[in-house]
Parts: C-alpha cells; sequence; structure tokens
C-alpha cells in the first residue's frame, strides 16, 4: 500500500465526488509532499513549546471503550489543536481517531497530514455530501473501529451551535458521544471562526466528559432538546478545564 493510500477507509464513492476541477497532477502532488512534512514540523513544535498539565476525565474514556472498541469524539471546532492531539496519543488505549476530511484535490493535503498524525481519513464533505458522510462516519464506527471526531459546530459555524450529526450517528450506531473541551493558560483567536491557538509557554488542561448514548427514537423536540444539553455540556467542560488551569 503507497503513502497515499495508508489509512484511507473503504468509502471510494468520493473518489468521484467533488465540486473542484483541481487534478492532482505530478507537479502538486510534489509540493503536497514537500509541504506535509514542513507543516507537520511546526505544529509539533508548537505543541512541544507548551505543556499539557491535567487531563480531567480519562475514565471516561475508558469506561466507554470498555463497552465498545469505538466511539464519537466530539468537541468545538475551535478545539481541534489539543483534542485532536489528545486523541492521536491514545493508540495505546485502542483508539483510531478519524477525521472528516473532502474529497477534492486541495483536501488530499489534510489527509496526508491526518495520516502521518496516525489518524485515519474518513472522505467526504459535510456540507456537500452531508447524507454520505454521515453513512461513511457510521461505516467508520461500526464496521472499521475508527472512532469519526465531529466538531457539532463545524468551521463554518454558527460558533457554540451543537448540530445534530453526531446525535443521529450515536442513534444509528449504538454507540456513545465523548465530549471534550480544553482550555489554555494563554492563547489568540484566528478572527474567522475563533479557533484557540494557545502561545508559546502555555499550560493547557483537557477535560473530558461522561460518554452520551442518544435514545434510538427520539422526536423532533427531543431532539433539540439533546442539541441544547450536549451544548451545555461542552460548556461545562470548557469551565472544567479552565478551572484546572488554577489547580496545583
Amino acid at each position: 500500500m503507497s503513502g497515499d493510500d495508508e489509512g484511507r477507509l473503504r468509502n471510494t464513492l468520493y473518489r468521484t465526488t467533488t465540486r473542484s476541477s483541481r487534478r492532482m497532477t505530478p507537479a502538486r502532488r510534489l509540493l503536497y509532499r514537500i509541504a506535509v512534512p514542513v507543516a507537520l514540523a511546526i505544529i509539533r513544535a508548537w505543541w512541544f513549546t507548551c505543556r499539557v498539565v491535567r487531563v480531567e476525565g480519562v475514565e471516561h474514556l475508558d469506561a466507554a471503550l470498555a463497552r465498545a472498541p469505538s466511539l464519537v469524539p466530539c468537541y468545538w471546532h475551535q478545539h481541534q489543536l489539543y483534542c485532536g492531539k489528545f486523541l492521536v496519543e491514545q493508540r495505546e488505549r485502542g483508539l483510531v481517531p478519524g477525521w472528516l476530511i473532502s474529497p477534492s484535490v486541495d483536501g488530499e493535503l489534510g489527509a496526508m497530514m491526518v495520516r502521518r498524525f496516525g489518524g485515519a481519513v474518513i472522505r467526504g464533505s459535510s456540507t456537500h455530501t452531508g447524507a454520505r458522510a454521515l453513512r461513511d462516519y457510521y461505516q467508520a464506527l461500526v464496521k472499521d473501529n475508527v472512532s469519526p471526531v465531529i466538531t457539532p459546530d463545524g468551521p463554518r459555524g454558527p460558533r457554540f451551535k451543537f448540530k445534530p450529526g453526531a446525535l443521529l450517528l450515536s442513534q444509528m450506531s449504538g454507540r456513545p458521544i465523548l465530549p471534550m473541551a480544553y482550555a489554555a493558560s494563554r492563547a489568540r483567536l484566528i478572527k474567522w471562526d475563533k479557533f484557540v491557538i494557545p502561545l508559546p509557554g502555555a499550560r493547557i488542561a483537557i477535560a473530558i466528559g461522561p460518554p452520551v448514548y442518544a435514545p434510538r427514537v427520539t422526536d423532533a423536540a427531543g431532539l433539540e432538546r439533546l442539541q441544547q444539553e450536549m451544548e451545555g455540556e461542552l460548556k461545562r467542560l470548557y469551565g472544567v478545564a479552565r478551572a484546572a488551569l488554577q489547580g496545583p
């Protein structure tokens, strides 16, 4: 298996489903092969300058994995940098995290980076091919025992609004949602989406909540109530992470 195919799941439908007119030319492939190691080195150097001082609630991850080999990690888009880092470091626990990456040529850059970090890649777009993405999330979760990460507000927002995808996936699969958040002692926010970038030397705390099992059957009002509860839980976990930074 080649380096580009390593970690690819079986959802081949997306190889022909893309809105980009770009093609993976030899020149572009060479550019990506150069850019990926550089980007990885920058991210790893950034991680090295910061220190994770507390992880609250790791027992909830262990409890969920004791019941099933995969789950649905869930955190705000803005918390990707360190929640994602934590997940790819849990291989010894049997966790294989996966990320949805656009099927376009542009998305191949992100896919190569995810594979190099040790994550699995699910090719699809939650914007343009949402139903198909949910189907392939299900396959990854149940058949491949990959734990697909869902950021319920997504990069396009609205910020801190819990869209129902994670709950629907939990309903379909019977696998739990694992809510997460992190806080940094010093950080900057990217202007357009408020993505959290810890400053060098920052201390990091991560908070993990109890696994949430969505009921198999619920009506629209019940689903909306669950969305509000999950918004509250992610807000609570951010507070837990903030408080952990104040501890000894």
